[in-house]
């Protein structure tokens, strides 16, 4: 299946004329489509429409960064009053103010924070304030994670088995052709959920490492949740060796009311936020203890980190992120996670019933339906070969054409306030087809 078909011509003569003047055609290749990307008119609440007149139902929010769906008049609102005023300064504003009040009082352990552009820039600038901090060059990251396109950040997050390595010592790998090996060298690669693996690794290049980068619940590993007493773990052999505890929360700050750390025992040193925070504008944030965020603090003597951004806490992103993160109070966030939590129940009924190799990974408002019959725990367990890619783009292309739904490219749902019950419904229903129509194909790739 593809995106061509006799309704998508408005798209097709878009894309012929973006090739031209686009490498690719686009600015980001995941809203790729075969043989063309389609592309959006309008959207309003839990509906996206493109230029041809198809209506869908948004289950992808924009890679998750749309926690109240589309357009939610009190964000507009805000943000119209807030563009008469100006977009942008070579001045403070009281909006980074309030916002920066408004998170620091939402999750324990946000002492100091500092606005930036992008989930990528606020990974970025945790990593370089460690390194500063410490006085360390090097990081450990889980095999497997995406943390945005920093050069340290994204290493080893698209690993296969031809240079993953030995579990004991996973090699790290570029995603970029030409990427410096200085660059492979100061990065530490230890195996997702892992203790004694991760510890071991860990222990070999202790004096050397600035920080680790964990996320909490990675999406690019599957989806699944870091175990307790791994991160109590990670925890405890940071303490001892000075080391940096970094949360990446760019996706899963949505997870709680104080993000996923909220069920963790620990409190991280740092935190890198983006997505749900700029209610839909681009946005990223760093927080955490006064002490390492003093780093970047210009009346200090020493200056270890200068910092700054022409587009850093923009009054436009800080407004509605501020309105956005307001509306996602306590109640907002467990009505959403509750509905998410039919939504899987209603999905495994649909696998039941389809009788296939399939289950659900997930936390709070978020969760990737895998084919395989039980939860990776991992990124090799979660795995994709070439044949399961094809299978699951076979689903995508059946739920986006024929049942009109929009998903992430993992077979991936993140959820909005906008959804109702009637909206999971259809995709049960629609899952339950499109699981019907892929069994043949999971039989014969046993």
């Amino acid at each position: 299946m593809n995106s061509r078909t006799s309704k998508n011509i408005l798209s097709e003569k878009l894309y012929n004329r973006a090739i031209k003047v686009l490498a690719g055609g686009l600015s980001r290749n995941t809203i790729y489509r075969d043989p063309h990307p389609l592309y959006a008119s309008d959207a309003k609440g839990a509906y996206i429409t493109d230029v041809d007149g198809t209506k869908r139902i948004d289950f992808a929010n924009n890679m998750s960064s749309l926690i109240h769906g589309h357009s939610h008049p009190e964000i507009i609102n805000a943000v119209v009053k807030q563009i008469y005023k100006g977009t942008a300064y070579t001045m403070g504003s009281e909006i980074e103010i309030n916002y920066a009040e408004l998170l620091n009082n939402r999750t324990n352990g946000f002492e100091k924070i500092r606005f930036v552009n992008s989930g990528t820039e606020a990974v970025m600038t945790m990593i370089k304030a460690s390194r500063a901090y410490t006085g360390r060059t090097k990081i450990a990251k889980a095999e497997g994670t995406y943390h945005g396109t920093y050069d340290y950040a994204e290493i080893s997050q698209s690993s296969n088995p031809t240079n993953w390595g030995d579990v004991n010592n996973p090699s790290p790998t570029q995603v970029v052709d030409s990427t410096p090996k200085s660059v492979l060298k100061d990065v530490i690669i230890f195996p997702f959920n892992d203790i004694k693996r991760t510890l071991d690794i860990l222990d070999k290049h202790s004096a050397e490492i600035a920080c680790v980068l964990i996320d909490l619940i990675p999406h690019r590993v599957g989806l699944v949740p870091a175990f307790k007493e791994y991160i109590d773990a990670i925890y405890h052999w940071t303490r001892k060796n000075q080391v940096v505890l970094a949360f990446d929360e760019v996706v899963s700050y949505r997870a709680y009311y104080s993000g996923a750390q909220e069920i963790y025992n620990i409190t991280p040193d740092l935190t890198a936020m983006g997505k749900i925070i700029g209610g839909g504008f681009p946005i990223g944030a760093i927080a955490g203890k006064s002490e390492i965020m003093k780093v970047l603090d210009p009346r200090e003597k020493s200056l270890k980190h200068p910092h700054s951004g022409t587009f850093s806490a923009n009054p436009i992103s800080t407004t509605a992120g501020y309105v956005a993160m307001k509306i996602f109070d306590k109640d907002a966030v467990n009505d959403l996670n509750n509905l998410t939590f039919l939504a899987k129940k209603q999905i495994n009924e649909a696998i039941t019933l389809a009788d296939i190799p399939a289950c659900i990974t997930g936390m709070g408002s978020m969760f990737r339906i895998h084919f395989q019959d039980q939860p990776p725990r991992n990124f090799r367990e979660s795995y994709q070969d070439a044949n399961t890619k094809k299978i699951i783009k076979e689903l995508l292309d059946y739920l986006f054409i024929e049942e009109k739904i929009l998903l992430m490219n993992t077979c991936t749902c993140m959820l909005s306030t906008a959804l109702i019950k009637s909206d999971i419904d259809h995709l049960t229903q629609a899952l339950l087809n499109g699981f019907n129509k892929i069994k043949p194909l999971l039989k014969n790739a046993k």
